[in-house]
């Protein structure tokens, strides 16, 4: 029996046509009822009842629902209205925080990527700094209007590309809003400043027979005069740069005597040449005759350099000498400087320091003695950072204390020194032999000939020492190189037996002209030399 009577019950419950009267229904009614009337009780509501009507017992529920949703108090806080537009999984959030075009910009854009360009780009990010330092000014030129005029400058494009260019303007398209953007634009201060051409071929060549292919020696100078001497064998040539005249100074008189080094006195009119036998000769160059010799060396000396009166020598030995040309004992210091030969030497502009270059890989500064025009007994400083003989040195003319030196074959690196505390400020490795080196005050630049095995001249920009130019053409290592006195041509001379003139530090016609002309007056020199 109990079997049919739960039969009648699921058969009278699943009826659509009759009203819920037996069944589970009921029992969920019955604890409806009990819960609603507790809840009343404790809201105040009295004893009153929900009634269902017969068929209607989905508005009952309903009525309910909404008894509670109105009547019951909330137990949690209500949320914030800057919470309320929280974006969820379904899509919806604040739109004020929206990303724009639906997706996250940290997922990149396949359809602005170019895949051939970024592999490219990965595949070539280690070489590119290899392949910056050792470029050529010349190529690196060559390949940017190349790629400016094929139009694939690849310089800025993005591996990954996270939003889609923005579309190109169709073709006859005017914007009325240019000349109001452009007026309001703010002008630069000052115009960009256009790069200069530097020419690749020398403006002029000159032969230079017979002139002596050793890296040690110093045989061509420029004087404040415009002459420029060069020293072919036992011969002293002189060319004046305004003219184009060329004379014979002298000629050594031992038949294998030769000429070691060359350099002129601050003033012009003076040429102090220095032998194979050890001997400084002093020639005035207006008179064309020698004025004096002077001795004490006993092997050739390589190097020179002038400190007002004083000329100071460097020897084969290492010794260094400094003669007073005033004076009829013209030694007024001798000291050994270096273990080997003495191949560089040169003054500071302001005359307080020597710096001197030896065959030992060593680097002097010696400071001047108190007082005098020539060196100390001693060198403040020793620098033995070069791994070569060091036989360029220049001093910057613009800034205080600061000194280049360039090392031989074994070294091939230039380096810049602060000499009033002995700091190497930086290192270049150039590749090859640094033969010698000058400074260009015109774009502040430094210019530095090479040997073996590029055989070229380069110039730098300072202080990032950023290759600006190459100078090719001769055909072996270019030995000597010198400024001319306005500045604004470079000679270079080579084993090639050629002086090469190149005209890269032409002055800028914008720039205010702030030197001032010498007068061509008659220095001291000539009436205290004796």
């Amino acid at each position: 029996m109990s079997r049919f009577s739960l039969e009648n019950e699921i058969r009278s419950t699943t009826r659509m046509d009759s009203s819920l009267n037996k069944g589970p229904w009921q029992r969920q009614r019955k604890a409806l009822e009990n819960s609603n009337s507790s809840l009343n009780a404790s809201t105040g509501l009295g004893s009153a009842k929900l009634s269902f009507s017969a068929g209607g017992a989905g508005g009952g529920l309903k009525r309910l629902s909404e008894s509670l949703i109105r009547k019951t108090p909330s137990k949690t806080p209500k949320r914030s209205p800057s919470r309320s537009g929280t974006p969820s999984r379904d899509g919806a959030g604040t739109p004020g925080r929206k990303t724009p075009g639906g997706g996250d910009r940290f997922i990149p854009n396949r359809s602005a990527t170019d895949y051939e360009v970024s592999h490219f780009k990965i595949l070539r990010e280690g070489l590119s700094a290899v392949e910056t330092e050792t470029m050529s000014p010349t190529k690196r030129e060559y390949q940017r209007v190349v790629q400016e005029n094929l139009g694939a400058d690849i310089s800025n494009t993005r591996v990954l590309a996270y939003q889609s260019k923005p579309p190109s303007a169709p073709e006859g398209h005017s914007n009325n809003l240019k000349i109001l953007y452009s007026s309001s634009k703010s002008q630069p201060t000052s115009a960009k400043k256009v790069t200069r051409h530097i020419p690749q071929v020398p403006e002029r060549i000159l032969d230079a027979p017979d002139i002596v292919n050793d890296y040690y020696l110093n045989l061509v100078d420029w004087s404040s005069n415009n002459q420029l001497a060069v020293a072919l064998g036992a011969h002293i040539y002189l060319w004046n740069a305004g003219t184009g005249g060329i004379t014979q100074l002298c000629e050594l008189e031992g038949p294998e005597d030769y000429v070691c080094s060359l350099k002129w006195v601050n003033e012009g009119g003076y040429l102090a040449v220095g032998t194979s036998s050890g001997e400084v000769e002093l020639w005035d160059v207006e008179q064309m005759k020698r004025s004096r010799v002077m001795r004490g060396l006993d092997s050739r000396v390589a190097s020179l350099a002038w400190n007002q009166w004083v000329v100071s020598s460097g020897s084969r030995s290492g010794d260094i000498q400094h003669s007073d040309v005033r004076v009829a004992s013209h030694c007024v210091g001798r000291v050994q400087g270096h273990s080997q030969e003495v191949c560089g030497l040169a003054w500071s502009p302001d005359g307080r320091t020597l710096a001197s270059g030896g065959n030992d890989n060593i680097l002097n500064l010696w400071s001047a003695a108190a007082g005098d025009c020539h060196a100390g007994a001693t060198p403040s400083h020793s620098l033995t950072s070069h791994m070569a003989a060091v036989k360029a040195l220049a001093w910057c003319p613009w800034q205080a204390n600061t000194l280049a030196s360039g090392g031989g074959t074994a070294d091939r690196c230039i380096k810049i020194w602060n000499t009033s505390n002995a700091q190497l400020v930086s290192s270049t490795d150039t590749k090859s032999q640094v033969c010698s080196l000058v400074w260009a005050r015109e774009y502040r630049e430094l210019v530095s000939s090479h040997g073996y095995a590029n055989n070229e001249v380069i110039i730098w920009r300072y202080p990032t020492m950023v290759k600006v130019a190459e100078l090719l053409g001769h055909t072996e290592r270019v030995l000597h190189t010198a400024l001319s006195p306005d500045g604004s041509t470079l000679v270079s001379a080579g084993a090639d037996e050629t002086l090469r003139l190149w005209k890269c530090f032409t002055p800028d016609p914008n720039k205010k002209d702030t030197s001032k002309c010498r007068p061509g007056a008659v220095s001291s020199l000539r009436m205290s030399i004796r």
